[in-house]
């Protein structure tokens, strides 16, 4: 038989970490391929024109951009940028709302709570933050630390405790007073993740650090045209680089030896096999054990609600003191106070749809109008994309559609009772007629993106340092010096399942170059 065509790399997944992982190994002289099993890279974080007609290049399953250090975006010579929203984020609250941006933020809070107590505790808490986000943020592109190390790197008893000690709930409840603000506050140690302010095993905590250090800042950004400009700079990157992408090749095998690896994939009616020197996964831990053979890991199950919008005008708020322009420009609560949020989890844990479904949303297209085709911009047509909370996987078990469709419904009349007029008359139609609407449960993202439950982030996060109980091979897996190591050696885990993995990043992708690269 003829000898293996051997890669000193061969990446399973083109998803951005896998890409970045391409980019870098390639640039660095290893010979790369990469197994793509659609048509396209990208993964989740890809645009996409979900409506007949209608040229709107939606950000389709990933919006925002927090976590991508400028060191990878540098390193690889990306032709890649974000904006900062001119507004942090709108809260309605009956006639009125909260303001957070602007310069209107303590005004807002007073209007809000009558004092500038709220203000003072605001300004101290994000101070706090902000300063972790400065100490920690650095550390994920570097070898892990282990606690004691992060936690001197902190240097901050008060905050070390507040943030990875004591459940997020209690410094939530002791700094803030007023129930809508403790509720936007939360939100941050919810998104993706199905917790209690409470929870004991702080899944919370770890979901609120990765949503307040990103950048340094915490800021969350919109990439300009799109998150598909983003990977598709990267696969521009990789294969400048020397990388060999192949899409519609699946990977289903992995076998391991001292040496080296063989990846078996499969193309149409076809396998194929090649070798490799050191396999990258860029999947789920839930992947990765099926490629080699392992037991599966625990369950993972999602819990978010995605749906994509195009409108043909920005509704009106029944809270006339605010642009509409502004609300939708940042992140816009509804259903979000602390105890909404609250009771939407417990109806959850019970096992049904939350009567009042907490969600967020945003106009990816009032701060960058790229993504509009010139009729569409021209007629001054809009983007809208909705986050919900609190819907775990197990609530669609029994019938995904239908109960896709209630939660759709229930979630848009939670919004319409902020507005000033329906949201279905600003729908924009597609060429059939039919409502910009689209609406993604965890089931769904499972099956178009073959993420494990559903889950945005391939299993519950884990905080950033060298834990036995972090690693992707579970509670008996040593991490590694990276946090990408497998229980393989010459396989490691480079998606969002690794140690400081979730969000669209790169840094699983980036760190499990290093480690093939020995730095």
């Amino acid at each position: 038989m003829p000898a293996l065509t051997t890669y000193d790399a061969v990446i399973v997944g083109g998803g951005h970490n896998g890409l970045v992982a391409a980019a870098y190994l390639a640039g660095a002289g290893r010979s790369v391929l990469v197994l793509e099993r659609r048509r396209a890279t990208g993964g989740a974080a890809v645009s996409a024109r979900p409506f007949a007609g209608v040229d709107a290049r939606l950000s389709r399953y990933s919006y925002l951009v927090s976590l991508l250090p400028d060191k990878i975006v540098g390193d690889l010579g990306l032709r890649f940028s974000v904006r900062r929203r001119s507004v942090s984020s709108y809260t309605p609250h009956g006639d009125g709302g909260l303001l957070v941006g602007k310069g209107r933020t303590r005004a807002s809070l007073a209007g809000l709570t009558g004092g500038d107590a709220e203000y003072v505790a605001w300004e101290q808490f994000y101070g706090t933050t902000a300063r972790v986000a400065e100490r920690v943020f650095p550390t994920l592109t570097e070898p892990l630390p282990t606690r004691a190390e992060l936690r001197e790197r902190v240097d901050d008893e008060g905050a070390w405790r507040m943030l990875f000690e004591e459940p997020i709930g209690a410094a939530v409840e002791r700094r803030f007073a007023h129930d809508l603000v403790r509720g936007v506050v939360l939100t941050d140690a919810l998104i993706g993740t199905f917790a209690d302010a409470h929870d004991p095993s702080l899944l919370q905590n770890r979901c609120f650090l990765y949503h307040v250090i990103g950048g340094g800042t915490g800021s969350w950004d919109v990439p300009v045209g799109g998150m598909g400009a983003l990977t598709d700079a990267l696969a521009s990157a990789a294969r400048a680089a020397g990388a060999e992408i192949r899409t519609r090749h699946e990977a289903v095998r992995v076998e391991t030896g001292a040496a080296g690896a063989e990846v078996t994939y499969r193309t149409g009616d076809r396998e194929d096999t090649v070798g490799a020197r050191h396999v990258l996964v860029n999947a789920s831990p839930r992947e990765l054990a099926a490629l080699v053979g392992d037991a599966p890991p625990p369950p993972a199950e999602g819990a978010q609600f995605k749906v994509n919008m195009v409108l043909s005008r920005l509704p009106r708020l029944r809270d006339a003191s605010v642009d509409p322009r502004d609300a939708f420009a940042g992140t816009l609560h509804v259903a979000e106070g602390y105890e909404a949020l609250g009771a939407a989890y417990r109806e959850a844990s019970a096992g049904r749809l939350p009567s009042a479904p907490p969600s967020e949303i945003y106009c990816h297209t009032l701060t960058d109008p790229s993504i509009l085709g010139p009729e569409e911009a021209t007629a001054g047509l809009q983007t809208l994309t909705l986050f919900g909370l609190h819907t775990p996987a197990r609530l669609f078990a029994r019938d995904n559609e239908a109960a896709r469709e209630r939660l759709l419904a229930a979630t848009l009349a939670q919004l319409d009772e902020r507005l000033a007029e329906p949201l279905a008359d600003c729908l924009a139609r597609d060429a059939e007629g039919r409502p910009c609407v689209e609406a993604k449960t965890p089931l769904d993202l499972e099956r178009e993106l073959g993420l494990p439950g559903g889950h945005i982030f391939h299993r519950d996060l884990s905080f950033p340092w060298a834990d036995r109980s972090d690693g992707p091979g579970g509670p008996d897996a040593v991490p590694g010096r990276w946090g990408v190591e497998t229980a393989h050696p010459r396989v490691l885990l480079c998606g969002a399942g690794a140690v400081r993995g979730g969000g669209v990043s790169g840094v699983p992708g980036h760190n499990a170059a290093m480690a093939v690269l020995g730095r």
